[in-house]
């Protein structure tokens, strides 16, 4: 594959830094797009992105500062770098930290939680799918050994030596699977924000939610990177118990959805 998407000089951009930086982009262009169709303040909606983008990558900063202080001492512009490293209690502290800057704004800006969840639903998929092909490309989060005629062969020592894929065997594609089911979710949950396609507000929030978590529990089976924390003696995964929660706040916000207002017409009554 190809870990390095650029390499001049002393500078080098990882191809899957690349690709999250991208995924990035693409939660403002779609949610502010979504939002726009939901009747949601479209101005306050890309606002939001930008205070969890930016709440996560501060708090992902300070997680990789305080995970090993010394080195970021002697190289702080190491800290502006594009490589995602393949860490989840990184990648889920950020997570956490840019969920509740989110929440927070939102209730303090007055926007409707379950509509703006509706919109921001398709941009999460799309960059979950962007960001796993950058993972692909880049050989983190990769698969379990395979057979299978589709299957992936890591050769570039960099992918190794940030990842620690094994080189010369083959893998199951787990990265390209989850990116083309997310891709999938990502047409679904446009195609339920059409105007008059969701009857009840939250109910594409909780589509993805559901279907997503539903999909990732079972695809976890075929990853094969050290990165995957077990929990329950090793019966899960740590990913696959989010998944769990996912699933189960996805069936609740179908639940607690409220439908949305519809237009009366008050029968004519036959003139004299």
């Amino acid at each position: 594959m190809h870990p390095l998407l650029l390499h001049l000089g002393h500078v080098a951009i990882p191809t899957y830094g690349a690709c999250t930086a991208l995924a990035l982009v693409l939660v403002l262009a779609v949610s502010v797009f979504a939002a726009k169709r939901a009747g949601v303040n479209a101005d306050k909606v890309w606002n939001l992105d930008l205070v969890a983008i930016l709440a996560a990558l501060f708090a992902s900063r300070i997680v990789l500062i305080l995970g090993d202080p010394n080195v970021y001492r002697k190289h702080p512009f190491w800290l502006l770098g594009l490589l995602t490293t393949p860490n989840i209690w990184l990648a889920l502290g950020g997570a956490f930290v840019g969920l509740l800057a989110a929440l927070l704004y939102a209730m303090s800006a007055g926007l409707p939680l379950l509509k703006t969840a509706d919109a921001l639903a398709p941009a999460a998929a799309i960059a979950f799918a962007c960001n796993r092909i950058g993972a692909f490309l880049g050989g983190s989060a990769w698969g379990t050994p395979t057979h299978l005629p589709w299957c992936v062969v890591y050769r570039s020592p960099v992918a190794y030596l940030w990842y620690r894929v094994p080189l010369g065997v083959s893998l199951h594609p787990v990265q390209v699977y989850d990116a083309g089911t997310s891709f999938l979710l990502f047409l679904l949950l446009l195609w339920m924000g059409r105007p008059g396609g969701s009857g009840r507000d939250g109910e594409i929030a909780g589509t993805w939610l559901f279907l997503y978590g539903l999909i990732r529990f079972f695809l976890e089976f075929l990853r094969g990177d050290p990165t995957r924390i077990p929990v329950l003696g090793g019966a899960l995964t740590l990913a696959q118990t989010l998944c769990i929660v996912a699933v189960l706040f996805g069936g609740i916000s179908w639940l607690l959805g409220s439908p949305k207002p519809t237009l009366m017409v008050a029968d004519e009554k036959p003139t004299a």
